[in-house]
């Protein structure tokens, strides 16, 4: 490398790397965008290559960027574990942990408990993104993702985090205005609350066949917290995690021996930083969540 090199640089491009804008990076790493082109011309300049192409969608790698990253979150892995195995364990994990997840599970169970997460991780800047379309961890725009289905490429590192159950739900006042259901043949003709159809990324959404082969939803949202507002407001049924309808009266079940469908949640992470510490320390705290939830997800506890 030439004359100049300053290690501290690669934490510059590794934040340009992940976010994908100079202020993006800038706000990771608590300085502005003007240090972070500067440090990122810089690490340009000493290695002798270009690392970036800037395009309407934010700063992409380039083919030498690509191979830079490995290396650079190797010794960002090392450095970690090097202050781990002088401190105490918790101490060397810092930086920006960023999680994309389901929104039903990101809301309902990960929200309320994220915050003992940063409790311990007092250096540890946690980004908790709820979107309905899982962002892709191959274009390095997360370090955890957890969706309903592991990716099939093999550079993801995934982890099984568990089964649970939904059932079809409606309001009292909805169910006391429209004829009785007694078996699902009666759901035809029934308002439903549902997925925006061209907005169903996984096969895992599409519930309304499994219920009734097709049955459609007459209100759509991609949010599965409008769709159960939406249903506690008397306008349709809805399939809903049973999760999300713990101790909301204005939800009861329909045929809820009739209508028992199952999902899984799992949890991946590419696998260059799998085994980063904050990689690393989140898996084992969601586990340990999961763990302690008990039968939650199932709707028995």
């Amino acid at each position: 490398m030439r004359r100049g090199f300053d290690w501290n640089d690669l934490r510059f491009f590794l934040a340009v790397a992940q976010v994908g804008t100079l202020t993006g990076a800038a706000r990771r790493l608590g300085t502005d965008h003007a240090t972070v082109s500067r440090r990122i011309s810089a690490l340009e300049a000493a290695i002798g290559a270009k690392l970036f192409e800037r395009t309407p969608q934010g700063y992409l790698t380039t083919l030498s960027g690509e191979r830079l990253i490995t290396h650079a979150e190797a010794m960002e892995a090392e450095a970690i574990a090097a202050t781990e195995g002088v401190g105490r364990p918790e101490a060397g994990i810092s930086g920006t942990l960023r999680i994309n997840t389901l929104e039903g599970f990101g809301n309902s169970f990960l929200a309320p408990r994220i915050g003992r997460f940063a409790e311990r991780h007092p250096r540890l800047r946690l980004e908790l993104v709820m979107i309905q379309q899982i962002v892709a961890l191959s274009r390095r725009e997360g370090d955890v993702a957890i969706g309903l289905a592991p990716p099939k490429e093999s550079r993801f590192v995934t982890t099984r985090l568990t089964d649970y159950r939904l059932g079809l739900f409606a309001a009292p006042t909805y169910l006391a205005r429209r004829p009785p259901i007694a078996a699902r043949r009666d759901l035809e003709g029934h308002a439903f609350v549902g997925y925006v159809d061209d907005l169903v990324f996984t096969r895992g959404l599409d519930y309304l066949d499994e219920v009734l082969p097709g049955l459609k939803a007459r209100i759509q949202s991609s949010s599965l917290v409008t769709q159960r507002t939406i249903t506690e407001e008397g306008h349709g049924l809805c399939v809903l995690p049973l999760f999300m309808t713990r101790d909301r009266p204005g939800l009861v079940p329909v045929l809820p021996e009739e209508v028992r469908l199952t999902r899984s949640y799992w949890l991946f992470t590419h696998g260059d930083i799998a085994d980063s510490a904050r990689v690393r320390a989140v898996v084992r705290f969601v586990q340990e969540e999961i763990a302690a939830a008990g039968a939650w997800f199932s709707g028995e506890a």
